[in-house]
């Protein structure tokens, strides 16, 4: 069946095509590589899977250079005997034009397995296969990753960095293997040369329907103070203007401010030059008006908007959509790559394709320093587009200080000043509207005037602050409604702006949105959240306790119940810290949650009442936003919805459920099989914690022995466990073997401390050395879990120097660790690396018994 689309396009009495039947290779799988002139010239890239070849059409051909994303098109199944077509297609006939056979050799998969094409087949499914390429122009490792969407079978073809990579042109070996010849040769054997300009043949569709595009709020970021260099991170510029999002569905643009406000007025010139792409697709940028030096200039957009004197220019960094197919799951890079490769089409004359430089981000920041730019913006390399979301993969490095801020009053003209003297400026500490200072410079006659008139019919009586201002002005209230940008020279040190002046208004902006940043430097400003913690425990002194409320995450409000319920008796530890915790450590902790399966242990009456396990989820009874996924339990012979914890509202309902600790799986639901990591868990009786740090650094020295990085973190117990990223490229029964045999390993050099016996009895008070943990279904708790033991220990990821004589897992609590995190960062980000290589590490092990 598999072969009747490929039959039903083709009269096979015109074309010397082969008719589609099933035929297999004897034993090693077979690839080819067809260059084929047809409407247009492109290269039919082909594997075989399944007694077929699986095609894709390349536009651009395959590269050798792992920086190149080439779009792969997949099309029908081609049957195993057109591996060796070359010749002419007639005109009138699908794919008319001339084909040879550009490449060919065979192809394996790149994990060891009993079964490759089963798991070939499995990946492909699942929309990302790798594999190694052994034929005459291409040789190494390559893989094909599937573009999200519903209409279009659009993929990426790329190159991996081996020993074969190169950024040589090996489209410049353009001569069939097989004939010699060309493929101008060939055309010009058959004098039937295919015109470049040729019209899509009658049998491919035009008009082919396309998911329409639709509106979806940006991801955002977080901020940081210092730049830093990190070959995983790119670098960009902070544009001083508007974040814009364009939704394209040909012929019509439409431009968004980030909350959904219409731009298309504003932003016409723009707009209209984006009418020049002829795809689907979902933007984001910022746009900008610059100065004569080539700076954007946040004033200069302002007088735009009033005169419409200057130039529009919008920078685009990112693509969410493009025709039809999410590209939000690929990486930063391959977006940008797709975004390129688009733009390269246009000829733009108000929109441009912000480019971005790798790993050096403190030269991008000095010379931001240099040019008096607003910043830059660092970027995770390999992260993904989180729709509506602040994340810390896209962190905002301001050169300048800028902030957005509430106007909440004005005061009395004085002298020749006309309409008002300075406006007052507010930002929201947690649900308190805070004051910051008053500006009264930055403004002319006319903005002044402009100002006034926007400002009045916000006018109120009522102070809109509870605190006092400190100010012997006459005030005239204003509502916190409009938004506007400031600059100033620094924060003093009662969190007032110093010499703030007065850029513009944001129309971009809510005042709801316009919080007091956490992390100004040199000050003991906290998160809105722990202000609402702040507040929640004042009103608990009033007997006005707020035990249950609502928590809006993005557009999901959770109702948190019995917040004042004591979790930790002897700490006096509440449910609700328990859930504040969550709050703040969502971002680091979430990487190591996304798409595994969870064992829910609940507490829901605190660490010294029952707990219990929960692992089956009833979706009925649950919100419908919650991701399950149903996964079959060999025990209970029957399939469990297991929790899929992929967003911070998921992790905050988690815990309000009594989950105080957070339990994943060590392999996700795309890769079920096969775990990310190995883990060696460090399991002591009663020893003295010394023992135990003695036991990991025996781990430690053991991998250096199998030149292998492992990680460390506190179990947040009483042990220690140490991490093998593995990448998810060998199953649970290998890694297992491995495990046993490192266990084996620290046990032969302390044997009277360590024991690989599973019985407690048995194990004679030693410490337990437990590899049994990787097994398919098997959890631990997670990197910057609370654990229910006395004072909230939080597992805590370790720098290996850490790990010494004063280490004790109690160390580290809830109480202090979020400070430790803000400092050290992610010290568990290469447990998710690509990994070791089991096959080299037993060869080691073989040579060391040698």
């Amino acid at each position: 069946m598999s072969l009747s689309k490929y039959n039903q396009k083709r009269d096979f009495k015109q074309t010397k095509e082969p008719k589609g039947k099933v035929e297999k290779s004897e034993s090693e799988l077979i690839f080819v590589v067809q260059k084929h002139a047809a409407s247009h010239l492109h290269y039919d890239f082909r594997l075989e899977m399944n007694g077929v070849l699986k095609s894709w059409a390349v536009p651009k051909g395959p590269s050798m250079n792992p920086d190149d994303k080439r779009l792969a098109m997949m099309v029908e199944d081609h049957p195993y005997s057109y591996k060796d077509f070359e010749g002419i297609i007639p005109e009138g006939n699908y794919g008319a034009g001339n084909v040879i056979v550009w490449d060919n050799g065979t192809y394996s998969y790149d994990k060891e397995t009993i079964t490759p094409e089963k798991a070939l087949l499995a990946d492909l499914k699942k929309g990302r296969l790798s594999f190694i390429l052994k034929g005459k122009k291409l040789k190494g490792e390559f893989s094909l990753v599937k573009l999200k969407g519903k209409q279009e079978n659009a993929w990426l073809l790329i190159k991996k960095n081996d020993k074969y990579a190169t950024d040589a042109d090996i489209l410049e070996k353009n001569k069939s293997v097989l004939s010699k010849r060309s493929l101008e040769e060939l055309e010009e054997k058959s004098k039937k040369v295919v015109p470049a300009a040729k019209k899509e043949t009658s049998s491919k569709k035009k008009n082919d329907e396309v998911e329409k595009a639709i509106f979806v709020k940006p991801m955002l970021a977080n901020t940081k103070e210092k730049p830093f260099n990190d070959p995983n991170w790119i670098f960009e510029n902070k544009y001083d203007g508007y974040r814009t999002i364009a939704i394209i569905n040909p012929p019509e643009v439409k431009l968004f401010s980030r909350n959904e406000i219409s731009f298309n007025i504003n932003f016409k010139a723009v707009a209209e030059d984006l009418k020049k792409i002829d795809h689907t697709a979902i933007l984001d940028g910022e746009v900008v008006v610059e100065d004569e030096s080539g700076k954007a200039n946040f004033q200069l957009l302002q007088n735009y908007l009033k005169t419409g004197s200057g130039e529009l220019k919008y920078y685009v960094f990112d693509l969410m959509n493009l025709d039809g197919n999410s590209t939000t799951e690929l990486s930063l890079l391959d977006r940008k790559e797709l975004l390129k490769i688009l733009f390269n089409k246009y000829d733009f004359t108000n929109v441009f394709y912000s480019d971005h430089i790798i790993e050096n981000g403190m030269e991008l920041f000095d010379l931001a320093i240099k040019n008096k730019e607003e910043g830059i913006v660092a970027k995770r390399a390999d992260s993904t587009y989180e729709v509506n979301r602040r994340s810390n993969d896209w962190l905002k490095i301001k050169a300048a200080n800028q902030e957005e801020a509430i106007i909440i009053g004005i005061t009395e003209p004085k002298n020749s000043r006309k309409f008002f003297g300075a406006i007052l400026l507010g930002q929201y500490y947690g649900k308190k509207l805070h004051f910051i200072g008053k500006c009264g410079t930055g403004f002319t006659e006319d903005t002044l005037k402009e100002l006034h008139s926007k400002l009045k019919p916000h006018f109120t009586d009522n102070a809109v602050l509870t605190e006092k201002t400190g100010l012997r002005d006459k005030i005239q209230w204003v509502k916190p409604k409009i938004v506007c940008q400031v600059k100033f020279s620094e924060w003093t040190q009662d969190k007032h702006l110093r010499h703030p002046v007065y850029l513009g208004l944001r129309i971009d902006k809510k005042a709801s949105e316009v919080f007091t940043p956490y992390n100004i430097k040199n000050q003991n400003l906290v998160t809105k959240e722990e202000v609402m913690e702040t507040e929640t425990k004042k009103n608990k002194t009033k007997n006005k306790t707020e035990n249950d409320y609502d928590l809006k995450i993005g557009k999901t409000v959770l109702h948190l119940t019995n917040q004042n319920k004591i979790y930790f008796p002897k700490d006096g530890i509440s449910k609700g810290d328990v859930v504040q915790y969550y709050n703040e450590v969502a971002d680091l902790i979430l990487p190591y949650l996304k798409n595994r399966p969870e064992s829910m242990n609940r507490y829901p009456n605190g660490i010294d009442a029952p707990s219990f396990y929960q692992k089956d989820v009833d979706t009925e009874k649950t919100p419908s936003w919650l991701k399950t996924k149903k996964i079959f339990s060999e025990s209970n012979n029957e399939n469990i919805n297991y929790l899929i914890c992929n967003n911070k509202e998921t992790l905050i309902y988690m815990a309000n459920l009594g989950c105080i600790e957070i339990n994943p799986w060590n392999s996700t639901i795309q890769n079920i099989e096969n775990p990310d990591w190995l883990v060696i868990d460090i399991d002591p009786d009663q020893q003295d914690f010394s023992v135990v740090v003695e036991t990991a650094l025996v781990v430690k020295d053991v991998m250096d022995g199998l030149e292998t990085e492992c990680y460390c973190k506190t179990s947040g117990a009483s042990g220690l466990h140490v991490y093998i990223p593995l990448g998810e490229q060998y199953d649970y029964d290998s890694v297992k073997i491995l495990a046993e045999l490192i266990a084996q390993q620290v046990q032969s050099r302390l044997p009277e401390t360590t024991s690989l016996e599973r019985s407690i009895k048995k194990r004679n008070h030693k410490i337990y050395i437990d590899y049994l943990q990787n097994r398919i279904g098997q959890t631990l708790a997670a990197p910057y879990s609370v654990r229910p033991k006395p004072g909230a220990t939080v597992s805590t990821p370790l720098e290996w120097s850490e790990v010494n004589s004063k280490l004790h897992p109690s160390q580290f609590t809830i109480k202090n660790v979020l400070k430790r995190f803000e400092k050290k960062g992610d010290l568990w980000a290469p447990v998710l690396s690509k990994g070791a290589n089991i096959k080299k590490i037993l060869k080691k092990i073989e040579d060391q018994k040698d």
